[in-house]
């Protein structure tokens, strides 16, 4: 479990770290492109119930911690996803990962 440190708050917020690899490309994308927007996430298990919203801001100190030491195979298809969202007025809307079946 990854988590993200987002300006002076001392509460990480907890993601999965291959949720949290994708969510980085898209993140560091927006904020390279000096694009604001926000990113809403469910509750982490052990985390209190509910869910969150940030504003995401190219000024404001952001970091991300893997507690896994090697990166992961990352899916075009959700980044794909992941940008869409944060392309649109809702922001981004961390979602489960779609697997591609077998046929």
């Amino acid at each position: 479990m990854g988590s993200i440190q987002y300006g002076g708050s001392e509460d990480p917020i907890h993601i999965d770290d291959r949720a949290l690899a994708h969510l980085k490309v898209v993140i560091a994308t927006k904020l390279r492109r000096q694009e604001s927007f926000t990113l809403s996430w469910k509750h982490a298990d052990g985390d209190p119930v509910g869910r969150s919203t940030i504003w995401v801001h190219p000024s404001i100190p952001l970091r991300f911690v893997f507690d896994e030491p090697d990166g992961l195979p990352l899916s075009a298809r959700w980044v794909e996803q992941l940008m869409h969202s944060a392309n649109s007025t809702g922001g981004i809307l961390l979602v489960d990962e779609v697997l591609e079946t077998q046929s």
